[in-house]
Parts: C-alpha cells; sequence; structure tokens
C-alpha cells in the first residue's frame, strides 16, 4: 500500500471562517504564500456562502485571483466551498475546478449550517453534483456529523453509510467523513470504515477531523491503518465550526505532517517551513497558535538542533 498521504490544507476556509477578528485578503494571501512555500498542493481556499452568515468568506473572489497569481506555475488544487447552487454559480463565475458540497447527518444540524431540513440538503447536494458532474468539476461530499451531531449525539454508522451511498450513486469523486465537532473517537472511524470499505475503495475517502476532545491524531492513525491516504488539515490548528457550539480547531497540519513523516509516510511538504506559516496565522489572528508538537520544536529551536525524523 502507497506511503504517499494528501494533506488537503483547509485553514484559509474552515480555519479562518469563525475568526473573531476581521482577516483581510492580503493576510490571507500572504498566510496563503508560505502554505505554498512548504510545498502544500491541496488548499480548500473560500467558501461561496453568504457574507451575511460568514464574513469571513466575504473576498472570496478576490481570494481566489491572489491565489491564482501565487501559484505561477506551481500546480496546486484549489478547492472552495458551496452550500448550494447560487454559491455553485457564484463560484462558476470564478473559474474553479473543484468543489466541496456539505451535507449534515441530522435536520438539526442541517437546519443550523444551512438553514434546510436533512431531504432537503440531501436534494441539493444531489442537484450539485449532477450539474457538476455536467460542468466537469471535481466535488468532494463532506459527510458533516459523522461521528456525532452537535445537537442530537451520536449518529448510527448504517446513517452514514446510506448518505455516502446516496452521494457515490449520484457521482461524487469523493467522500469526507467529517467529524465536525471532534467528538469521535479511533473506534468510531474503524466501524465507519469497516462498513464503507467494504463497498468502496479506499481512494474514494478523505477524513476531516477536529481536534475538540484530543482524539484527532489517534483518528487520522487509525484511518490511515485501514488504507485511507488522504487527510484534511488545518495550519496551527486552527478552524471550527461557526454552527457547531464546542467546535474547536482543526487537526493541526504541522502534527499531522510530523507524525506521518516520522512514521515512514511521505507527503511531500517541508515541515520546517510551516513554522513560517504559523507565524503568520498567529500574527493575523492575533492569538498563540501551533499544534501539540510546536512546544517540542521550539524547544528544539532554542538549543539549536535540527528537526529530525
Amino acid at each position: 500500500m502507497s506511503t504517499f498521504v494528501e494533506i488537503n490544507e483547509v485553514g484559509l476556509r474552515d480555519g479562518l471562517q469563525n475568526q473573531s477578528k476581521a482577516i483581510n485578503t492580503e493576510q490571507k494571501l500572504r498566510l496563503a504564500e508560505k502554505l505554498i512555500d512548504a510545498n502544500i498542493k491541496f488548499i480548500e481556499a473560500t467558501s461561496f456562502v453568504s457574507p451575511k452568515a460568514v464574513p469571513q468568506m466575504a473576498d472570496n473572489s478576490e481570494v481566489l485571483k491572489g491565489l491564482e497569481k501565487l501559484q505561477q506555475g506551481k500546480e496546486i488544487c484549489t478547492t472552495v466551498l458551496v452550500p448550494n447552487m447560487r454559491g455553485y454559480d457564484n463560484a462558476m463565475q470564478n473559474n474553479v475546478n473543484s468543489i466541496a458540497i456539505v451535507l449534515a447527518t441530522t435536520d438539526s444540524f442541517n437546519e443550523k449550517n444551512l438553514n434546510m431540513s436533512l431531504e432537503q440538503t440531501r436534494a441539493v447536494c444531489r442537484d450539485l453534483i449532477k450539474q457538476a458532474n455536467k460542468d466537469g468539476i471535481k466535488v468532494r461530499t463532506y459527510i458533516s456529523g459523522a461521528c456525532a451531531c452537535p445537537y442530537d449525539g451520536k449518529q448510527p454508522v448504517s446513517l452514514v453509510k446510506a448518505l455516502c451511498d446516496e452521494m457515490i450513486e449520484t457521482g461524487t469523486d469523493e467522500i469526507s467523513i467529517a467529524d465536525t465537532t471532534g467528538a469521535g473517537s479511533p473506534a468510531q472511524i474503524a466501524e465507519i470504515f469497516e462498513s464503507l470499505l467494504k463497498a468502496y475503495s479506499t481512494d474514494l475517502f478523505n477524513v476531516h477531523f477536529h481536534d475538540t476532545r484530543g482524539q484527532a491524531l489517534a483518528m487520522c492513525w487509525e484511518a490511515l491503518r485501514l488504507g485511507i491516504r488522504k487527510f484534511d488539515s488545518s495550519i496551527a490548528g486552527l478552524g471550527g465550526c461557526p454552527f457547531a457550539p464546542g467546535a474547536k480547531g482543526n487537526i493541526a497540519t504541522e502534527d499531522l505532517v510530523y507524525m506521518l513523516h516520522s512514521s515512514g509516510y511521505e507527503t511531500g511538504i517541508d515541515f520546517t517551513k510551516l513554522f513560517d506559516a504559523i507565524a503568520v496565522a498567529e500574527e493575523i489572528t492575533q492569538a498563540k497558535l501551533g499544534g501539540k508538537i510546536m512546544p517540542w520544536v521550539y524547544t528544539q529551536q532554542e538549543k539549536g538542533r535540527n528537526i529530525v525524523f
């Protein structure tokens, strides 16, 4: 099985979407530049949502224009999140070729997140997938709250499997199993994927874990053990869902990359160059950030020691 792991950086979108301090376009692009310098190839850059609902994403078009200039011949896959057909149409006006859509597991979560019921969200997602297929646009479908709904608690694996079945049958290119509130456990991830992988290839799946309860790295390891090779992460542990109470930051990119590199996996990412991105993230948010690995990293730097794996 391949030792290469694909890291999709979601800091610019999921990481910044609910920051209380306004982050302007120039600041976002400075962060993006450092991420690209670290050789990150997959970036979820922004979302085409109502600026009233998520003000931090109001500059979506400007961010994409800036990213296009930053890439300059580099092969970067840029994805944007769209919640509905209006968001899709706006994204298409910005020449995107990869979108992410969201389907939560319960009525409560869909209503809070998208102002739709579960049934309505399923229908919208089917329409989005069909339209994207016609337009030649890659689609990732997030199954949000796959481990637990923040309002209704843990959901059965059979429901997660049924939603995946429906979206795959409709034509999504990828499914992301998303523990949006960081309520999951390694055992849950094993249970979910043991069901899914009886029917589908590991190549179809990505995972998106938040670290609210400190379980995200262990959950990533379990997914890795089961053959998953595509992971979302957020630089410096930025993030959280504005519609999910208590959902703290995503798993930190630096923690995930260190774990993978020290365990013999490859990502193509320059671990030490991530430190520059962390510094920018701290500057623009005016907050002390960083994954679990960073206190040790700073100690090594103070002692003049190189980071080795």
